[in-house]
């Protein structure tokens, strides 16, 4: 029988959650006299649980393995009595679950448990069917507890804003303690097991608000019971859990009454009363988190319009994970700043306006400006908090109804640079393959991406690879942010310069024979043209130009040729220099050169950064493809496009985002159409932006909040959020997944697919729409790429990677057959660096790098919404190195103003050693428009792409005063002092004293004894 490897079986790489050891060759063991499939090495729990075998088991989650706290899940094992979480399966093995021992061990370790947690479920918040504690005690029958409820002497810690501890309820499973040492690896929580009285530590001690918690979710959505709950469903989730605090305990305490003669069983009977009747109010609906590109989905529940939790449990990219955002970042829903009206522009005010005159005025001014200067005189963006669906339209808008390609999406100020390179050497821009391919690679190589605060859920599969399977991490970025300190090996190459350190790793390899011969023979055209392009780059000159030394070079290059797979993943610190689609394109070289594309746990990973900025291009919301990166010059899209819209596309190029607010300047473009996108403060060189819509004829901003940039618009309408429509949303691995409409849209509001299909026809399209699941069927006509998605493919948790045939197939690992060129190679392209154009200089003697953090989304404008994450971190401000703020005589809450080329802002400064030298950081978040880091940035671009370089600008310093308050509480993670350990330690729990395995006690004589008498009682056949 030949050996599973988890890196290509199609069932363990489709399976939720982080991935688990590799599985042995295939056997068969016997469960109660029953045969059943397994493999060598898996838990034994597992097979009983794929063989719907009741057995207890509260400690034991399957996305976090075997913990072996709880001892319910007790069987025997060839005469002995063994854990089934904690037993791997050997050949042949003979199990019995049924045998008197076994019961009367698990009977013993739950009323351990239950001696732990004060059981009142008729009236706890978390009687929502999932308590674990709930239902073991109904599948055991409990109906007395031999051991007494025993108090522990600890408050309940209510000091984070989104969840509390509760001591008194807590079973100690270690559930949560696993989850936040393994599994999101923050490394916060622990047990004291040698403490007189356990419980779980944040920090060894600290209160959760003043510790290292993150406040990403796990602990709470692995909890088995109510010890962990979210603060938003507390008096909120049941018929009698909104009672008054001293009627609540009067009640907690009358069920503890009634247990002594009426037992559990008519209690419990009760609760589930109550619970079914919660179906009646409750709503459970899955969706797809808003925020990052990582593509997290879970179950929003909800009461009417109040968001009682989010509950992730096997969503394909994420299983039970979140992040502070996508667990409790939803506030900005039902913030009351939403727009509930269309707003028409008087003077310097707006009005209120209805949905038809706000409408007939936006087509009336379409078909004016269009008929005086052509329809290149509009543009249209579409946007990345937007579906598919939306995306699709609005870009049909543009071409079918308008007959223009202007139009754009904000991949252009993120990830278009990597799409080129990727198009160039390997012909499909997205991830080579799945999350689970970065967890299995052997290699993992991080380039300008701060993937813990950028992609938090992504980054934990790495990380947890990281501690527990070996895996290498390589990191290369300006800042030591988490990733860089938890590296092997972490380079600071000199700001623009990863293009040149790259390539000459590529030259070493290649000099020292150690390339990947066959696979480049077999696979890639071109070598030779790149090898002649890499005689610059030698060692030494890598060295001068990068400030990487020689020797870490060399490393680099070993460890990349060793590894077993190499996976490189990079974000804005690459893409958003002059030079983004250079050094991308010199990524996927590097990646050829060693052969690592083809194969699970190897590949490109251009880190999206938005929910849907994947799909927004997918769709076609760029000037020069529709759906599916179909080039709007080839005679075959154009006859399809006819065929399907009846009218052809217009042929001429389009302008990107960048190119519009140029051609604003220029007086040739008078409209523009924008939706769910903050283009005033994150297109660069803010103050440009800005000017040029306040010199547009006619501009439309279509959101859900009132943005800054709605204040430049002459209509505002009203979207609705994600949770108020259907659609889906495609992530960073190509995987598309459905979202389901959880709330209906506030009233004034519409989703934005019904607004653009009402603009369209008043401008006589004639489109009518029903329901998004329409549009997805129009684009799988129209592209190829996406031939075989629909709803019903996308039904539930389900989900496709494209390239998705018409059959269903999806494609979850790009390049297993070959390459999408005409001869099925990849092509090494010859790549040229392109220095950065703002160094520093005398008069701008400081380098300004900026980026994202982890509790805010971009530019905070939906975050700040929420009032927990805002106490996190109310405000920007700059990150200065030690020996600069020495240098300059400042400190942690001094204010400086930075002047660049291109404008100024004010910020408190932030002393720390995650900065070097002058060189400066800036988070992108502020609540303030006058404040943000994009009034510093100039208009100067990558070269192919246009996207902004971002990150290369020079500033100057100005000390404006030296005292003031840390702009980063107290209560921010980052000041906390993480306790890392190899998960619950459950060795240390075994060693108490006070602990003996259940049924030790009894006699191998009495063990056999009691087991024959249950064979006899229960028939069994053995």
């Amino acid at each position: 029988m030949a050996e599973i490897d988890p890196r290509t079986d199609t069932h363990i790489r489709s399976m939720a959650g982080p991935t688990r050891p590799a599985y042995g060759p295939p056997t068969q063991i016997t469960v109660d006299a029953q045969t059943l499939s397994a493999h060598e090495g898996e838990p034994l729990v597992d097979v009983i649980n794929r063989a719907q075998m009741e057995l207890p088991q509260v400690c034991y989650h399957p996305q976090l393995g075997p913990i072996q706290t709880c001892d319910t899940c007790i069987v025997e094992v060839g005469g002995q009595l063994v854990r089934a979480c904690g037993t791997k399966v050997t050949p042949g093995m003979t199990v019995r679950t049924a045998v008197q021992a076994a019961q009367l061990a698990r009977e013993n370790a739950f009323d351990r448990i239950l001696a732990n947690h004060l059981l009142y479920c008729t009236v706890c918040d978390n009687n929502n069917g999932n308590c674990t504690v709930h239902n073991t005690t109904k599948l055991m029958a409990v109906e007395h507890q031999n051991r007494p409820y025993q108090p522990k002497p600890y408050a309940v810690d209510a000091t984070n804003p989104f969840y509390q501890y509760d001591p008194d309820q807590c079973i100690l499973c270690g559930r949560c303690v696993e989850a936040c040492q393994n599994l999101q690896v923050n490394e916060t929580l622990s047990i004291n097991w040698e403490s007189e009285h356990p419980r779980v530590q944040w920090d060894g001690g600290k209160a959760i608000n003043e510790s290292s918690c993150v406040s990403c979710g796990h602990c709470v959505s692995v909890c088995p019971c109510n010890a962990l709950m979210e603060k938003s469903m507390v008096h909120e989730a049941g018929y009698f859990t909104g009672i008054p605090l001293p009627m609540f305990q009067s009640a907690v305490a009358l069920v503890k009454d009634i247990e002594p003669s009426m037992g559990y069983g008519p209690i419990l009977n009760i609760s589930e009363i109550e619970s079914a009747g919660r179906e009646g109010y409750i709503k459970q609906t899955k969706t797809v988190c808003t925020y990052c590109g990582v593509g997290c989905s879970f179950e929003v529940w909800t009461k009417d319009r109040h968001i009682l939790k989010i509950e992730p449990t096997h969503g394909p990219a994420n299983g039970v994970s979140t992040c502070v955002k996508g667990k409790f970042g939803w506030d900005y829903v039902n913030s009351g700043k939403r727009l509930t009206s269309p707003l028409i522009r008087e003077g310097n005010t707006y009005r209120e306006a209805s949905w038809d005159e706000a409408l007939s005025l936006i087509a009336r001014k379409m078909t004016e400006i269009k008929a005086r200067d052509g329809a290149d005189a509009l543009a249209f963006i579409a946007s990345s908090k937007t579906s598919n669906e939306e995306c699709f339209l609005m870009q049909k808008l543009a071409r079918a109804v308008v007959g223009t390609n202007n139009v754009d999406n904000c991949s252009r100020y993120c990830q278009s640079p990597a799409t080129v390179g990727l198009f160039r050497t390997v012909g499909y821009g997205g991830d080579t393959g799945s999350i689970r391919d970065l967890e299995l690679a052997g290699l993992v190589i991080g380039i300008g991406t701060n993937t813990a605060e950028s992609h938090p859920v992504l980054a934990t599969r790495v990380k947890r690879a990281h501690k527990l399977n070996g895996q290498r991490l390589i990191v290369a970025d300006l800042r030591e942010h988490e990733m860089a300190s938890r590296a092997d090996l972490f380079i600071r190459p000199k700001p623009g310069t990863d293009f040149v350190w790259l390539n000459a790793v590529a030259k070493y390899i290649l000099d020292n024979g150690l390339e990947s011969r066959d696979f480049l023979a077999r696979w890639v055209n071109g070598l030779d043209e790149f090898r002649e392009t890499l005689a610059p780059y030698n060692l030494d000159y890598a060295e001068q130009v990068s400030g990487i030394s020689q020797e870490q070079l060399k490393q680099i290059a070993h460890e990349i040729v060793q590894a077993d797979g190499t996976c490189i993943m990079w974000a804005m610190g690459v893409t958003q220099q002059c030079g983004g689609s250079e050094t991308s394109t010199a990524i996927s070289n590097l990646l050829l050169v060693t052969g690592n594309y083809m194969r699970p746990g190897a590949g490109s990973y251009p880190l999206r950064g938005h929910s849907n900025v994947q799909g927004a291009s997918d769709m076609g919301a760029v000037p020069t493809f529709v759906a599916g990166y179909q080039n709007v010059q080839d005679e075959d899209v154009q006859r399809r496009h006819l065929n399907e819209w009846g009218t052809p596309l217009p042929r001429n190029k389009g302008l990107d985002n960048h190119e519009m607010v140029d051609a604003i300047h220029e007086g040739t473009l008078k409209f523009m159409y924008l939706m769910g996108e903050e283009m005033a403060i994150v297109d660069s060189n803010a103050n440009y932006v800005e000017e040029a819509f306040n010199k547009l004829e006619f501009f439309v901003v279509q959101d859900v909040l009132f943005t800054h940039t709605a204040g430049f618009a002459d209509v505002v309408l009203p979207a609705s959020p994600s949770l108020e429509k259907d659609g889906t949303f495609t992530n960073t691995e190509r995987r598309i997944q459905r979202l389901y409409q959880a709330l209906e849209p506030l009233d004034g509001s519409k989703p934005d697919w019904q607004i653009i299909q009402e603009i369209a026809n008043r401008l006589g399209a004639g489109w009518n729409y029903a329901h998004p699941s329409e549009v997805m069927d129009e684009v799988a006509r129209l592209t190829p790429l996406f031939a075989g998605v629909s709803y019903e493919r996308l039904e539930g948790f389900r989900s496709l990677q494209w390239p998705v045939h018409a059959d269903g197939t999806d494609t979850p690992l790009l390049f297993l057959d070959g390459f999408p060129f005409p001869d099925g190679k990849a092509r090494l392209y010859p790549a040229q660096w392109i220095a950065p154009l703002e160094s520093a200089t005398e008069e701008f003697d400081l380098h300004l790098n900026n980026g994202r953090m982890l509790e805010h989304f971009h530019e905070g404008i939906m975050t700040f919404e929420s009032p927990g994450i805002k106490s996190k971190v109310p405000n920007g401000f700059i990150e200065v190195s030690p020996e600069l703020a020495e240098e300059r005589g400042i400190k942690t809450g001094s204010t400086v103003r930075l002047v660049s080329r291109h404008g100024a802002v004010k910020m408190p400064v932030l002393v720390t050693a995650r900065v070097q030298g002058r060189q400066l950081y800036m988070p992108m978040n502020v609540p303030n428009a006058v404040d943000a880091v994009n009034r510093l940035t100039g208009s100067h671009t990558d070269q192919t792409t246009h996207t902004p370089a971002y990150k290369d600008v020079a500033v100057r310093m100005e000390v404006l005063s030296l005292d003031g308050e840390n702009p980063l509480p107290r209560t921010n993670h980052r000041w906390g002092h993480p306790t890392p350990q190899r998960g619950v330690e459950v060795e240390r729990k075994w060693q108490r004293p006070d602990y003996v395995f259940p049924g030790a006690s009894l006699t191998m004589l009495e063990g056999a004894s009691l087991n024959a008498r249950a064979d006899q009682l229960s028939g069994a056949d053995d």
